[in-house]
C-alpha cells in the first residue's frame, strides 16, 4: 500500500459507515446533481466519496487498491492526487449529459487511475473474476466501449458519462503532465543523443548501476527489475525514453 491509496481507502469507508450505515450525515447535500452544479459547488468533489450501497464501495475500492500503489509509486504522491481528482472532476463535467440525475461513486476517479495503469503498463494482464487474462489496454478499450454505449442508450441505472469522464480525465490530465514534466526535456535530450550515436552509455549504465535497490518503494522494485534486465540483456540502446527516465529519476547523480 502507498499513502494516498490508504488514505483514499479510508476516507471512502468513513464517508459510507457516516452516511450510510450510521447516517449521522445526511447524503442529499453532498451527492452530485449536475444541474444544480451552480448552486452546490462542493458537490463536485463530495459525491467521489460517497457509495450508493455496499456493492458499489467495494468495487470502486478494490479498484483503486489493485491499481492505485502501483500508479502512486510511478507517479508520486502528489501527483497521483491530482490525476484522481482530476479524473473525479471530469467524470462530474461529463454527467452534465444526465443533467437531473443524482451521481455518486468514487468511479469516476477510479476510472482515471486504472486509465493511468493501463497507459504506463498497457500489456499487464489483468484476470477478470481471477480466471480470464485480459491485457490492461484492451479492457480500457472494452469498457470505454461499454460506456458510451450504456450513456448513449441510457441503460442500468449506472454513471456511463462519469466513468467515460474518468478515462478522459486520466488522459488528459497524464498527457499535460507529461508536458510540463521536468524529466520531459531530460528525453528529449536522451532521443537526440540517440539520434547521434552519443558515447555516453557508458556513463549512464554506471550511474545507473549505482542505483541501490534495497532504498526503493517495493512498487517500484519489480518495474526497476524488468529495466534492469533489459539493460544487462540488451544494453542502453534498447532502452525506451520513459525506461530511460525511470532510471535517471532514481540515480544517485
Amino acid at each position: 500500500m502507498t499513502p494516498w491509496v490508504t488514505r483514499l481507502l479510508a476516507a471512502n469507508v468513513v464517508m459510507y459507515v457516516l452516511t450510510r450505515v450510521l447516517a449521522v450525515i445526511p447524503l442529499g447535500p453532498l451527492l452530485l446533481v449536475p444541474i444544480l452544479v451552480p448552486v452546490r459547488p462542493w458537490t463536485l468533489v463530495t459525491y467521489m466519496f460517497l457509495h450508493a450501497n455496499f456493492t458499489h464501495l467495494l468495487f470502486n475500492m478494490l479498484g483503486l487498491f489493485f491499481f492505485g500503489p502501483r500508479l502512486e509509486g510511478r507517479l508520486g504522491g502528489r501527483q497521483f492526487l491530482w490525476l484522481y481528482f482530476a479524473s473525479g472532476l471530469m467524470g462530474a463535467a461529463l454527467s452534465i449529459f444526465t443533467p437531473l440525475v443524482p451521481i455518486v461513486g468514487a468511479s469516476g476517479a477510479v476510472f482515471g487511475v486504472f486509465l493511468g495503469f493501463a497507459m504506463f503498463w498497457p500489456r499487464e494482464r489483468i484476470y477478470i473474476w481471477g480466471i480470464f487474462p485480459v491485457e490492461a489496454r484492451v479492457l480500457v478499450a472494452v469498457m470505454t466501449a461499454l460506456a458510451l454505449f450504456g450513456g448513449l442508450t441510457g441503460g442500468g441505472g449506472v454513471a456511463h458519462f462519469a466513468h467515460l469522464g474518468g478515462f478522459a480525465g486520466g488522459y488528459l490530465y497524464l498527457k499535460w503532465l507529461d508536458r510540463h514534466s521536468p524529466a520531459r526535456k531530460w528525453r528529449k535530450k536522451v532521443e537526440a543523443s540517440a539520434q547521434k550515436g552519443s558515447g555516453n552509455a557508458q556513463d549512464d549504465l554506471n550511474r545507473w548501476e549505482r542505483i541501490r535497490r534495497e532504498d526503493l518503494h517495493e512498487v517500484n522494485r519489480a518495474e526497476f527489475d524488468r529495466v534492469l534486465e533489459k539493460l544487462h540483456a540488451n544494453g542502453a540502446g534498447s532502452l525506451t525514453p520513459d525506461e530511460r527516465a525511470f532510471l535517471d529519476r532514481f540515480s544517485p547523480d
